[in-house]
């Protein structure tokens, strides 16, 4: 160990425990300031309690925000083998998942929080709970560090890792961004990522719970904006499932911008528009003497039958398949392939699992996450202007942009 400088990490989340230790391991004073209970409450939920702790796929093309190649440094330099040695080291074996997806072996997200907990004592990392950081200031080669309570830290550095506003019953409440604006930091507007859509339709109640595997694609001004495929979830506000989450930023990012924004759904998505069409006709054509609706029985869901059929104009759900016309049956085969829906908004913070925008990168050094425009300050994790795909991306960033700022910190 060289150094004895005293760091004061705000928020005991995975960016800043990873950065407590990396900035410990080279003889930093390191204390942490966490305002729940306990640190790594949100760690506990990731990857539905499993801690899909990182993705082998992991790249800065895996990455959004204003500058998604800021991600590139922290990604290189603490990469995702040095992350899985890392843990390795902690105790933590592990095992690869479809998607490149890296759990413990033990599936428990609460194994990867007992062996941060182990290390923190074992360094004799100082963790202050149930501190919620109100103020820091700057006087001098010292900032001070108000607490809510009236309680005053000092420290040479400080690492801001307080995280940002998705899933608040975790503690994170956006109170990070506020430290980093009175300290001269410039806030890329927020919003939720990796959530939900809200549609518009008059329907959603009577199909709530219906899952398909399908391709779901974010259309502004006609053209493709995301596209992602795998089970989507019809919800009795719109719609959910992973390829839901994945392209639900750029979603997000037009209606914060007031843009309208369309959800293109390809309920059958293993062929052409017009084979679709010579599927439906063929069908309606072989069981002339069928109600329509029973036509499509084996199809599609049986849920999703009445609803696609009103949709294309079909109000008599018991009409013969027979009487059905052809322009009928190219509107069914339309939305089966092409269905199109207004996009109203996104679910809020609590439904989230990150939070898009943030601190602006510009202001940041991304070889060392420190602050541009105050000496000694760093930042880490989801606080800054970097948010992943789903899939242990957003955790990666946590481990590389904390692992560098707790180091670069120390020195």
């Amino acid at each position: 160990m060289k150094t004895k400088r005293q760091v004061i990490v705000v928020g005991g989340g995975a960016a800043g425990m990873i950065a407590a230790i990396s900035a410990r391991r080279l003889g930093a004073e390191v204390t942490i300031l966490e305002k729940n209970p306990r640190v790594g409450k949100k760690l506990l939920a990731t990857g539905n309690g499993r801690c899909n702790f990182t993705n082998i796929n992991a790249d800065a093309a895996c990455y959004h925000g204003a500058n998604p190649r800021f991600a590139y440094s922290a990604l290189s330099r603490f990469s995702v083998d040095e992350t899985i040695e890392f843990f390795e080291g902690l105790g933590i074996a592990h095992k690869v998942e479809d998607l490149g997806k890296v759990f413990p072996m033990s599936d428990q997200a609460s194994s990867i929080l007992d062996v941060f907990l182990y290390e923190l004592n074992e360094l004799g990392i100082n963790v202050v709970s149930e501190a919620e950081v109100k103020d820091i200031a700057k006087k001098k080669d010292m900032f001070i560090i108000g607490l809510g309570d009236g309680k005053v830290y000092r420290g040479e550095r400080v690492i801001i890792a307080a995280g940002g506003k998705a899933m608040p019953s975790s503690g994170s409440d956006g109170g990070g961004y506020d430290l980093a604006a009175k300290l001269g930091h410039t806030i890329i507007d927020i919003f939720p990522a990796l959530v939900q859509l809200k549609l518009e339709g008059p329907f959603f109640k009577r199909i709530e719970g219906v899952k398909f595997v399908g391709t779901a694609e974010i259309i502004h001004k006609n053209k493709s904006a995301a596209k992602d495929r795998g089970d989507i979830l019809f919800t009795n506000y719109g719609v959910s499932g992973p390829p839901i989450l994945q392209i639900s930023r750029k979603a997000g990012e037009l209606l914060n911008k007031g843009e309208a924004a369309h959800l293109k759904i390809n309920v059958i998505d293993t062929m052409p528009k017009e084979a679709i069409r010579e599927l439906v006709s063929e069908r309606l054509r072989s069981g002339a003497r069928k109600p329509v609706d029973f036509s499509f029985v084996g199809l599609i869901n049986k849920r999703l039958i009445p609803v696609v059929l009103k949709e294309a104009g079909i109000n008599e759900l018991k009409r013969p398949a027979a009487d059905i016309s052809a322009k009928e049956q190219e509107a069914i085969a339309d939305i089966l392939a092409d269905w199109r829906f207004q996009i109203r908004g996104t679910k809020g913070w609590t439904s989230a699992q990150v939070t898009a925008g943030g601190i602006d990168t510009r202001e940041i050094n991304q070889d060392t996450m420190e602050s541009k425009l105050v000496k000694g300050l760093f930042f880490a994790g989801e606080i800054i202007d970097i948010d992943g795909l789903c899939g242990g991306f957003n955790l990666q960033w946590a481990w590389s942009s904390g692992f560098i700022a707790g180091q670069s910190a120390a020195l």
